[in-house]
Parts: structure tokens; sequence; C-alpha cells
């Protein structure tokens, strides 16, 4: 019980270990030694355990047995360290071994285990072992504090040279508001190296990270002096292109992504084949309110390529080359469009959202029963080149 100032009282709880063990005996000489430091909870399978630790965020270490129905904990490891969770992910998991041979314990090791303990240990020890895991959390944790806020800072990736994610939105953001004050035209295009997970199995992620940063030398050597290029995923790459529209931007990237797919890396007689997907946000085709929201529009395109397993976003319709920037897809987001852009600079993309709409005008036309030249204009319609 500790006070305050102002004289509230308030309590601070103990941290709590979860104990995972289908003894009923070792889980209670283990908690009677930690209860006196630890909030202690216990379950007696894997499967009771994994829902303890997803739910219960005041739990600080685990420890866990190997042999348990259910879930084995060799299942309970695989899951923490693969949890999306950084606390789950994190989280010190201590493995209660028996007589296990040692080839279990290397395997637990590689699954994740951060220490052994046996069934005898003293008392002493195991909270020994327990605080020296904690700091090693903490003092984790804290390097990660720090390089967040160096990533605040910083304005260089230290790979590969182009801008940090933050420095990029902050450059972006001027380019945005600058677009937005004069009427102009602005520009993303997302890529990512979709071969940089499997360069790195074969090789190794130093030479992926080698072969990464050439790849954005290349890109950014092409790049005018007031385009900006940062880096932001582990490969994957932003850049934003002020004073360019939808169309000018597209030829960029199909011109990028063929010198890329002609690309010949090889290393110790290996040939690393260099894989991209490409997405593509544009002022003049998409409505969007700040520079954070036409890239992630850009970055959705990126996603939607990867899954359709095509290599350019720009360019899944030779038809309609400006169809990936985003033509609506609606008559709402249409008439969005329309009213935030000069009709001058809509350029093909006027054509082809006519050319979307004109179901829907003669649908209204019958519907009201009134006569627009819609002949006249479905047949020049007909005879622009596509």
């Amino acid at each position: 019980m500790s006070s305050d100032p102002a004289g509230i009282s308030t309590t601070i709880p103990k941290q709590r270990v979860l104990l995972v063990d289908d003894s009923k005996i070792v889980r209670t000489t283990l908690a009677r030694l930690i209860r006196k430091s630890f909030e202690v909870r216990e379950e007696a399978n894997g499967e009771t355990g994994w829902q303890a630790i997803a739910t219960d965020p005041s739990i600080v270490v685990v420890f866990s047995d190997i042999q348990m129905p259910v879930l084995d904990g060799f299942a309970l490891l695989e899951r923490i360290r693969q949890s999306e969770d950084p606390r789950i992910r994190s989280m010190p998991v201590i493995v209660i071994s028996g007589d296990e041979e040692d080839a279990t314990k290397k395997r637990a090791r590689a699954a994740g285990a951060n220490d052994f303990i046996t069934k005898t240990t003293d008392g002493t020890e195991i909270l020994s072992r327990i605080d020296n895991l904690l700091h090693l959390v903490e003092a984790k944790q804290q390097l990660v504090v720090n390089k967040q806020a160096l990533d605040q800072t910083a304005t260089r990736d230290p790979v590969t040279g182009a801008f940090t994610p933050h420095y990029l939105v902050t450059e972006g953001g001027k380019h945005y508001s600058h677009a937005r004050r004069h009427g102009g035209p602005l520009a993303v295009l997302t890529f990512r190296m979709d071969s940089y997970g499997e360069i790195a199995g074969k090789v190794g992620k130093t030479v992926a990270d080698q072969l990464l940063a050439k790849v954005a030398k290349l890109v950014m050597g092409t790049l005018r002096a007031e385009d900006s290029m940062g880096r932001t995923a582990e490969a994957t790459f932003t850049v934003i292109f002020p004073g360019t529209s939808s169309q000018q931007a597209l030829n960029f990237a199909r011109r990028m992504h063929e010198q890329l797919d002609k690309a010949q890396v090889t290393y110790r007689d290996q040939v690393l084949k260099i894989r991209t997907s490409l997405g593509l946000a544009a002022l003049d085709v998409d409505t969007v309110a700040s520079i954070e929201e036409l890239m992630k529009m850009a970055q959705q395109r990126l996603q939607d390529a990867a899954s359709r397993k095509l290599q350019r976003a720009v360019e899944p319709d030779e038809a309609s080359p400006l169809k990936p920037v985003g033509l609506p897809s609606d008559i709402d987001r249409a008439v969005q469009v329309i009213e935030h852009a000069d009709a001058q600079k809509l350029g093909d993309a006027a054509s082809e959202m006519l050319r979307r709409m004109l179901p829907f005008l003669l649908a209204v036309c019958r519907r009201l029963d009134v006569e627009l030249p819609l002949d006249k204009i479905t047949q020049a319609l007909r005879n622009r080149p596509k």
C-alpha cells in the first residue's frame, strides 16, 4: 500500500506468472515457491494456457511443461513466438524439464524457450531466473523505444539510403498541401521486392539487404530532385511525385518494373530473380483528405496486386490504363472526383468514367422519358482510341 501526495491510496499489484503443467503436484510446488514475489495462475494444458496468455495482460512470465495433453509445450511455444501481439511474442518462457533427452531441450530452445528448470530447482534459483528474464525483456523494450525515438529524428534508412517513413510523410505532407492550394497534380507509387524473403532464405539476410540497397539506389537514380522515396516496410518503398499526373506516374512505374524485371543478378553462381509488385494512387483520379490517405491507397493497391499474383497493380487491363489508379466504382465516388478535379486535367479518366456510367444514364432516360444525345456520346466513345 502506498500513498500519493494527494493522499489517495493505491495498491500496486504483483506481476503474474503462469504455470502450465498437467501435474497438479508440480504446479502446487512451483506456485508455493513463486507466490512470495508474484501472483500465480495455473493451467493444466497448453490450450488453456494459451487462452490465459491471450486474455490476461498481467502475465509476464510463462512456465511450461513439454509433455501435456490437448496442446503440448512445443505447440504452445510456437503460438507464443508467432503471435502478432508484441507483448505475447516477447514473453519469457521457462521450460519445466524432467528427464527429457538433450535433443528435446535443443528443440525447445530452437522453438523459443528462454530458460530451463528442473522440478527440483529451489525457490531462490527460480526467482533469480525470473528476475533476470524480466530485466532482459525490459532492456529489449527500452531498445525498441529508443529505436522508435531515433526513427522520428532520422531522415535516412541506414540500409538503403532511402528516407525513413516518418520523414517521407513529413515531406509528402508539404507536397500534398502545395498541390491542394494550387490545384496541381501529385502521385504516389508504392513498390515491393516480392522476392526479398526467398533471396534471404537462399543466400542470407545480409546479401538480400545488399541487393535491396542496390534496387533502391537504382530507382533513386531515376528520380527528379523534387521526388521523395522512402523505405516504408522491410522490402517496400514509396515514392512521392509532386507535379505528376497519374498517367505520368504510370509510365514511370512501367519503365521501372521493366528495368527491374530484366536485371541480371548472380551470387556465387546462383541467379537471384528480382520480382516486384506495384501500387499507384494520384490526386487527379483519387479523392483523399491527406497524404497519409493517398499513401494508404497506393499500399492497398499493392496488396491487391500481390493477392492476385500480378506483377503490376498499375496495369491489370491494357484497355483501361488508368483503371488501376482508382477510377471510382460507384456514382458517389465519381461525383466526388469530378467535383475535386479540373475537367481538363481528368484527360482519359473522364472518358472512362463516362463509358462506365452510360448504362446508368440510358436507364434514367428511359424511366424519365427524356432524350439526351447518348447515341452520339456512345459513338464518340467507340471511335476514341482505347
